[in-house]
Formats: structure tokens, sequence, C-alpha cells
């Protein structure tokens, strides 16, 4: 089966990985970043040698995101980011092909392990399976 496994953010959170402190969000030093991004590097070396990666990103800041919705008139309204109503966003993603849900739920723990400086958030990793043939008729 199919999984999408899902980090979360805010536009804070990115702030302070650039070393931009706000209430919530303390400033990472670059050590603190290097040991996330190898923690995760090893997460990527290891489903990639189990076989059970298909695709893993991480994704751009709010600031860069863009809305598109459906006005009352019919027309696009296009909205750029950021959104100071917004709380957390995706910031990152795995699809992975994991034999069942008790497998993906291990990885999942495993990611929420992530090394991080002390007080910043501690965001739950969002597991949704994919479905499968869904636009089969």
């Amino acid at each position: 089966m199919k999984y999408l496994v899902m980090v979360q953010g805010t536009q804070a959170d990115y702030e302070a990985m650039r070393g931009k402190a706000s209430p919530g969000s303390p400033a990472w030093s670059e050590q603190e970043l290097q040991a996330m991004y190898a923690y995760m590097s090893a997460i990527n070396d290891d489903l990639s040698e189990t076989g059970e990666m298909i695709d893993g990103q991480g994704l751009a800041e709010p600031a860069q995101t863009r809305t598109v919705t459906l006005g009352d008139d019919g027309k696009a309204v296009i909205t750029d980011g950021p959104y100071s109503e917004t709380k957390e966003l995706m910031a990152g993603y795995w699809l992975l092909e994991c034999a069942s849900l008790e497998r993906v739920t291990e990885i999942a723990d495993r990611i929420t392990r992530c090394p991080q400086p002390e007080g910043a958030p501690n965001y739950p990793v969002v597991i949704r399976p994919v479905m499968e043939g869904a636009g089969d008729v």
C-alpha cells in the first residue's frame, strides 16, 4: 500500500532555520541544522535501501505559497503567501510503499525523533493512505 507521510511547519519555523528566532520557534544553529539534515538523509537512505521510498521532498517556505480559489464571479482568485492566519502547513513529505500501516507508523515515529533545538515546536507526522484506482471506472 502507498502512504503519504507529511511533516508540518510554519513560516516562523523556516525563519528559525535561517537563524531568526520568534516566540515558539528558537533560532537554529548551523550545527543543529546540519544534524537535522543528516538525520533526514539517513531516513531517506534507509527507505531507499528497503525499496519503500517512492519520493520525498522538502517544500519551500509558506512565503512562497500561492493559493488559487474560485471567486463568486467564476474567475480565479490568486493569493500569494505568507498567510498570517495559517498555522501549520505541509513542510515536506515522503511517498512510501509499505507492507502495512504498522510499518509506516514505525517510520513516522522515527521521523518525530528528528533532532531540533530545545523549545522548538513538535508537530505531528501525518500518515495518509493513497487510494489505489480511485479514478478507475
